[in-house]
């Protein structure tokens, strides 16, 4: 298990990219096609960030005992619960702090769009900060023209609404399935971390669903379904 992290990791942040890019830098043999996408630029900014922050807090609170035990867990977990795949080498559910809920909410950004996985997906986030970002400038310049690029090129004004639409109507069938689930019993926690490890494709979550979700009430199961 400890010999396939490395090799595992690999190919979870591969799995998280836009196949479609992967498709054209085989084509091309070009490896700088990932480097001039914005989308990947943020995943891997994103992997990184919170890969570092994980590991600076579990050597802080010393959970595991070895440095390489610490920067494996650390990494493995990071880019699994962030793509969504899964997988676990350790219980991240009990790691101090705030770890286990970012790692969680986390996966509701997921990977890129077009890969294997799940979650808002990269680009939507981008989108959706940027068009945060803008709306805050026009308040100080509300006569300014402020057009929102990817890539160097404006994104149509239709798109940006189809992202908004998109997230309102997650983000309230969220609420609605959160709440449905705190109606049958469960705790606060259970349930946000059910929803959202379900709704994101992503498998294990938090408290009473850390490790399987038979236990749960059947109407329970029907609504995550």
């Amino acid at each position: 298990l400890h010999d396939a992290r490395p090799i595992s990791v690999v190919f979870m942040v591969v799995s998280g990219i836009n196949f479609a890019l992967h498709f054209l830098t085989w084509r091309s043999r070009r490896l700088t096609i990932y480097v001039r996408d914005s989308e990947v630029r943020a995943f891997v900014l994103i992997l990184l960030t919170l890969t570092a922050v994980t590991i600076a807090v579990l050597f802080a609170s010393r959970t595991f005992q070895t440095a390489g035990d610490t920067l494996w867990h650390g990494i493995f977990q990071v880019v699994s619960i962030a793509t969504t795949t899964g997988f676990t080498t350790s219980g991240y559910h009990w790691w101090p702090s705030f770890l286990p809920a970012m790692l969680v909410l986390a996966s509701t950004v997921g990977g890129c769009a077009g890969s294997t996985a799940g979650g808002m997906k990269v680009i939507r986030s981008i989108l959706l900060y940027k068009q945060g970002r803008r709306q805050i400038e026009l308040l100080i310049h509300p006569k300014a023209l402020i057009p929102i690029k990817l890539g160097g090129k404006p994104v149509p004004e239709q798109v940006l609404e189809s992202v908004w639409g998109f997230f309102a109507v997650y983000v309230m069938a969220f609420m609605v399935m959160l709440l449905a689930l705190l109606a049958t019993g469960l705790d606060i926690i259970t349930a946000f971390s059910a929803v959202g490890a379900c709704i994101n494709n992503l498998g294990p979550g938090l408290a009473g669903v850390a490790e399987t979700y038979g236990h749960l009430p059947v109407t329970a199961k029907w609504i995550l379904c």
